[in-house]
């Protein structure tokens, strides 16, 4: 880093978090692809519905976005920023207390499933889009990693002797609740944060040998 910039800070005089700076340009954009997705599906996102959602004139989002690729590039960025906030990858990392770990996944995927659950449907929207759209498969991938990598190291300082595939096992754990209590056969009995520990626990056990709860 070429300079040394002042942090930033994360609460005011009074104690109360800082307020956050208004969006950009592109963030409204991206925001309102996100809303259109939840709301419409994938066929209600075009750059005339952006720009009528976002409250911009005709022709902005064109202008940021020329082409459909490059808008959906910009919804799957702005998804992973907004998931980042609620899930917090970079908190998961623990002392490598297995208990631990399941406190902390269980406390992220609760936080997601009862106050994002609007961003789960953009992102199966974007995923099945994926499928058959090579390029958008390749960046959602990427997208992808600012999770998976944390997962692997919380992995590994829990003492797995093969964090890449028990990373998966996770993955695939936290993937089919949030499916099942978003938008499957769950989403009217959303499990307590308790029952997640607990649940995540089990798996944790199972993998690793270990007193994970």
């Amino acid at each position: 880093m070429p300079t040394r910039s002042t942090p930033a800070r994360t609460t005011e005089a009074d104690g109360t978090p800082p307020a956050r700076p208004a969006p950009s340009r592109a963030e409204l954009i991206a925001d309102a692809a996100l809303a259109l997705l939840a709301e419409r599906g994938m066929r209600g996102l075009t750059h005339r519905a952006v720009d009528e959602q976002a409250g911009l004139p005709q022709g902005s989002t064109s202008n940021h976005a020329r082409t459909r690729q490059a808008l959906l590039e910009a919804a799957v960025r702005r998804l992973a920023e907004l998931e980042a906030r609620v899930l917090a990858p970079g908190e998961l990392l623990t002392s490598g207390d297995p208990a631990q770990a399941a406190a902390g996944l269980a406390h992220a995927l609760h936080r997601y499933l009862t106050g994002s659950t609007e961003l789960l449907v953009c992102r199966y929207e974007l995923a099945l889009e994926a499928t058959r759209r090579p390029d958008l498969r390749a960046f959602y991938d990427d997208a992808g990693r600012r999770f998976r990598e944390p997962l692997v190291a919380l992995m590994t300082a829990a003492g797995s002797a093969e964090p890449e595939r028990h990373a998966l096992s996770v993955v695939a754990w936290a993937e089919g609740m949030m499916f099942a209590c978003a938008v499957g056969s769950y989403h009217r009995a959303v499990p307590t944060e308790e029952e997640l520990r607990t649940g995540c626990a089990e798996l944790l056990r199972g993998m690793l040998g270990a007193e994970a709860g």
